[in-house]
């Protein structure tokens, strides 16, 4: 059975591009959520094996949304995406859960190969 993962980004073509790339690549999207609040509502309703999620989002960012989920599932699978490499927001999101980190723009390889090593 093919794993299933919800995106979260505030942009539609964001998603639509982590979307391509999973899809050609025998994964099933669960979902698409455009803010952290949205991704929280989601998470629980679809349980995925795994959510990309945005780190600056409206209403409820990424790290913020990481926390919650969190403590819906502290098993919670989680790779992080953002423009920005801040290290502060890379290193703040990995202690709030997340297990990887990829950066936009992305690379094809580059999220494949983030998926792959956390859910396989």
């Amino acid at each position: 059975m093919p794993k299933s993962i919800l995106i979260v980004d505030d942009a539609a073509f964001m998603r639509m591009m982590i979307k391509d790339i999973l899809t050609k690549n025998g994964y099933e999207i669960a979902g698409e959520a455009e803010n952290g609040a949205k991704a929280v509502e989601k998470f629980k309703e679809l349980t995925p094996d795994l959510v990309i999620m945005d780190i600056t989002m409206p209403e409820m960012d990424g790290i913020q949304a990481v926390k919650e989920i969190k403590k819906i599932d502290s098993n919670a699978t989680i790779i992080m995406c953002s423009a920005m490499g801040q290290q502060a927001m890379v290193i703040e999101s990995i202690q709030a859960g997340a297990k990887d980190f990829i950066v936009k723009p992305f690379q094809a390889e580059r999220v494949v190969e983030a998926v792959k090593k956390v859910i396989g």
